[in-house]
């Protein structure tokens, strides 16, 4: 591939700390998502329903749609997404949680 080929692709990358107040609503909304969808297979159907009812971290991994974060850029076009969720403990006075840690890195500043 030529550079401008390889040009036209960028990798975004993005992480979120979710605070979670009702985590019973998020498993509701993503019970009612899975309900809704037609044509799943009641095997996978039944794993889905388990999964995001025992864990909130998998209710909102199933809730959460990286198309829909793009969907309405213009000139653009999902190619391949991938994403987790799991639970962490938050500290938001720690050093860990530093969002702005990689900024000197590139000789930007």
């Amino acid at each position: 591939m030529s550079a401008p080929e390889t040009s036209r692709f960028v990798r975004l990358r993005v992480e979120l700390v979710l605070e979670v107040g009702d985590a019973d609503a998020v498993t509701k909304s993503a019970l009612r998502r899975i309900a809704g969808e037609e044509g799943m297979p009641a095997a996978e159907r039944a794993h889905a329903e388990s999964a995001v009812t025992e864990d909130t971290a998998e209710a909102l991994a199933y809730l959460v749609d990286p198309f829909d974060l793009v969907s309405e850029v213009p000139g653009v076009e999902l190619q391949q997404a991938s994403w987790s969720s799991e639970r962490v403990d938050y500290d938001p006075e720690s050093p860990d949680w530093d969002l702005d840690e990689d900024d000197g890195e590139d000789g930007d500043g």
